[in-house]
């Protein structure tokens, strides 16, 4: 009798250990699974601390998810011995912590094309597609061995599930009220993994302070709390580093001045944003990789007549992050721009600009008009039209998962050119060689899946598109005055050690091709990145109008003042010269010199101070800017700046 009446609790205890256990499976599973990007620098002592740290964000997880479940068995009620109010509570913690394990596997997939572990704005970015459920099947029989863990954990829970059946139970509800007031302060604590009142409740940054390196981050979290701390979340702050406004904009200014120097040029603008297509697929990036050719021949030719820069990058991890990065120089800090609260803003854009100047504006993409909010986006910002699966109007063409195939989809594009009003300026976003990399019928004996990942053979597809929209366009009028851009929208599969780094994972072409000037030609010093394609355009056409971007005219700064910054899984990153610092928001915690040490094996912090104390103040610059212009709307230029 006396034991009887802690049954409740100590079923819940056994129950929540169970979940514990299928959380650590989970971590262990997402370890394995891409292991390729830990398996350079993952140590014991580095695991154990993963598995110290994944054990605090575990107990919130586990917590927040099982709150209700919690209350129901701890209640001091007398019901809640009935057997059909246990097995609504049975099923219950089963439902709630079946989705948990699954979102966290399933992550463990979804996590190699974005370098993080999902939040909020999952459901946002994709609330338009109506071909997920597709893409998640074909997952599931890829990852065929997830889904036979996912059933294993679900058939353990189920069987091994304590009830607290209890018979001639007499417990004084003063008793119960004391272990349910005890429980709840426990339960709270843990939610917000401390037991102090200073404590503050843990969030996603607060996983960084168990790892050596922002990748390593995502195996200390778990994916049930990465979504429940992103609700409702506004992720713009302003940081207080700058109270001396002077010196902040005497660092750095996203204002873009006109220099008055020639007269406009009335060229054609032509922004090309290639799905997955990151430097490591491209020959020509890589001449320093032995018996690596790449997979886009094309690519590698237009480099030959075109202009690059030493170091590319891009500004985020999505494809939702490439847009207001190419077209309006504003790069992705904490939440992707076109579902956080940012959205609501108002923005310039390449194409915004140069309406100014009488041209015609307009962007293409071969999925439906609603996908991924390319439309919105592209009308918020200024491109007049905008050209989709629908206007294509033929699915036959149609690749059955996301939009019509690439190369008859620019030839579509090419030909819809040739009929527009000079001067143009158009963007353009590919599709096929999105996952799951499917190509036409008619190319699989040309371009067959290739060893180590489907990804390739979609890359040389989307290439050779991308050629036969040249030829076309090369024997057009308006050929020889149109300045192409190409960039990719952000990486994808790795497999060169390079590319698994904090730096590799954003490395991205961006390449400037003008087939009448010779001198936009060759490999430049310095860094360039997607948000430097906006200030970068409109400066070669000696646009002599004042804007906000965030990136610099590549072709009037110096190659030691060029730079770029991204943001990845709480971690700023900021390249200038041959060094990437990192930083927390607070404090600097790593700075690599990632042109002589690829694999960012050397911490140099301690050693180069000055460097990474001159490096942070550039960077809390552009990014108290970056909050204050978010925060209060100031993205396109008045006359205050």
């Amino acid at each position: 009798m006396k034991t009887e009446k802690f049954l409740p609790l100590i079923s819940v205890l056994r129950n929540l250990i169970l979940i514990y256990i299928c959380y650590f499976i989970c971590r262990v599973e997402f370890l394995l699974e891409n292991y390729s990007l830990y398996s350079d620098n993952m140590d014991f002592d580095l695991f154990m601390s993963i598995l110290g740290g994944g054990a605090r964000f575990d107990t919130s997880a586990i917590l927040y998810t099982n709150s209700l479940y919690i209350l129901l068995v701890l209640l001091p009620f007398r019901f809640k011995f009935h057997p059909v109010y246990r097995k609504v509570v049975k099923y219950l913690f089963l439902i709630v912590n079946s989705i948990a394990i699954a979102v966290n596997l399933g992550d463990s997939v979804y996590f190699q094309f974005t370098g993080r572990r999902t939040t909020m704005s999952f459901f946002q970015e994709f609330s338009n597609e109506n071909n997920l459920f597709g893409i998640f099947f074909t997952e599931v029989v890829n990852h065929w061995y997830l889904f036979i863990l996912a059933i294993v954990m679900f058939y353990g829970l189920f069987r091994l599930y304590k009830d607290y059946e209890i018979k001639n139970y007499r417990m004084p509800y003063i008793s119960q009220t004391i272990i349910f007031a005890l429980v709840a302060w426990l339960t709270v604590s843990g939610m917000r993994g401390g037991f102090t009142r200073e404590t503050r409740p843990i969030s996603l940054s607060n996983a960084k302070q168990y790892v050596n390196r922002p990748l390593e981050a995502a195996i200390v979290l778990n994916t049930p709390f990465t979504l429940l701390r992103t609700i409702g979340k506004t992720p713009f702050v302003v940081p207080d580093y700058f109270s001396d406004r002077e010196k902040m904009i005497s660092l750095y200014s996203p204002v873009h001045l006109p220099k008055n120097e020639g007269h406009f040029k009335p060229m054609n603008v032509v922004v090309f944003i290639m799905e997955s297509f990151a430097s490591e697929y491209i020959g020509m990036l890589n001449k320093d990789v032995s018996g690596y050719d790449g997979y886009t021949t094309f690519l590698d030719s237009l480099i030959l007549n075109g202009l690059v820069f030493e170091n590319s990058f891009a500004n985020g991890k999505k494809s939702i992050d490439a847009m207001p990065s190419a077209l309006s120089g504003i790069p992705m800090f904490v939440e992707p721009l076109f579902v956080s609260s940012g959205a609501l803003n108002a923005f310039s854009s390449i194409g915004s600009e140069l309406s100014k100047k009488g041209y015609y504006t307009a962007f293409y993409h071969g999925a439906s008009s609603t996908s991924m909010g390319f439309q919105a986006y592209s009308k918020s910002v200024g491109y007049k039209d905008y050209f989709s699966r629908e206007d294509y109007n033929n699915d036959a063409d149609y690749d059955g998962q996301w939009a019509i195939w690439d190369e008859e989809f620019m030839q579509y594009f090419v030909d819809e050119l040739d009929k527009k009003s000079q001067p143009f300026c158009v963007g353009f976003f590919s599709a096929t060689s999105h996952h799951p990399f499917k190509i036409p019928e008619k190319y699989k004996n040309i371009y067959p899946d290739e060893d180590g990942h489907p990804i390739y053979k979609a890359i040389r597809y989307s290439d050779n598109a991308l050629r036969q929209f040249f030829n076309k366009a090369s024997k057009m009028d308006w050929f020889k005055n149109t300045l192409f851009v190409i960039t990719g929208d952000h990486t994808n599969h790795s497999s060169l050690p390079q590319y698994l780094t904090e730096a590799g994972t954003f490395r991205v072409p961006v390449i400037f091709y003008q087939p009448s000037d010779s001198t936009l030609v060759g490999v430049r010093k310095g860094i360039s990145q997607q948000i430097d394609i906006m200030p970068s355009v409109l400066g070669y056409l000696n646009y002599d109008e004042p804007y906000i971007s965030f990136g610099c005219d590549l072709f009037s700064t110096k190659p030691e003042e060029t730079f770029a910054v991204n943001y990845i899984n709480g971690i700023y990153q900021y390249f200038r010269n041959n060094y990437m610092l990192q930083f927390d928001g607070v404090n600097s915690v790593a700075l690599y010199d990632f042109v002589s040490d690829p694999l960012l094996s050397e911490n140099l912090l301690d050693k180069r101070k000055d460097i990474a104390n001159e490096m942070e103040m550039y960077l809390k610059s552009i990014i108290q800017q970056y909050m204050e212009r978010m925060i209060n709307d100031q993205l396109v230029y008045n006359k205050e700046g």
